[in-house]
């Protein structure tokens, strides 16, 4: 597996983002359609995984007014879980295997009036609204292989069920970090990896 160097991401769940230009960073990530999400959380359980309480997410897709982001592989968000408000660029993927991708994500005033004036912002722009994806998320962490990797066990209004696995690494440590998560999902038993997003897969009709 080949990667491009050269781009400054980072992600993780749940936390303020700070970025440096020290390092080069990516998040590599994988995300399997489910039908017994309950025994896949158990078996997680099972191998130590630590889990949070189930947190409900809102994301509200906006299109660009001079791109098609659904031909450059982008997508513009912003997320609300509770108070808790982000917007987030997603940049096209660079793999053909795991979601490998550029990602800036970005703290907005945790209120309703900050949000409102993000949407007023994003619409004087020209941006207008495509769809809001609600999502219930339970998230949390599995040592693997020597690494911490994110889990996310997902229940996607209108869409389905999935688990999700990420790894934050830098240029060296891409191919180990696919590795690992693909480690995870074959003794998980999972297969057919969905590369769609979850605004793509709501507006296809679901599964």
């Amino acid at each position: 597996m080949t990667f491009p160097v050269g781009l400054l991401v980072r992600r993780a769940f749940g936390t303020l983002i700070v970025w440096e230009n020290r390092a080069m960073h990516y998040e590599v990530e994988q995300k399997f359609p489910v039908e017994d999400l309950a025994a896949i959380e158990a078996q997680l359980i099972a191998w130590g995984a630590r889990l949070g309480s189930p947190l409900e997410q809102r994301d509200r897709y906006w299109a660009h007014p001079c791109r098609d982001f659904a031909q450059t592989d982008e997508a513009l968000r912003i997320r609300q879980i509770g108070a808790r408000c982000l917007v987030t660029y997603k940049g096209p993927k660079i793999d053909a295997t795991t979601k490998t991708r550029r990602e800036i994500e970005l703290p907005l005033a945790d209120s309703p009036r900050g949000v409102a004036q993000w949407i007023e912002l994003l619409e004087a722009l020209g941006f207008q609204s495509v769809a809001e994806v609600r999502k219930l998320r339970r998230p949390g962490q599995l040592t693997w292989q020597d690494a911490e990797i994110e889990i996310a066990l997902d229940r996607v209004d209108h869409v389905g069920t999935f688990v999700e696995f990420e790894l934050i690494t830098d240029t060296e440590g891409l191919d180990a970090a696919a590795s690992r998560i693909i480690s995870l999902a074959a003794a998980l038993g999972l297969a057919g990896a969905e590369r769609r997003s979850y605004l793509e897969l709501l507006l296809a009709g679901g599964r």
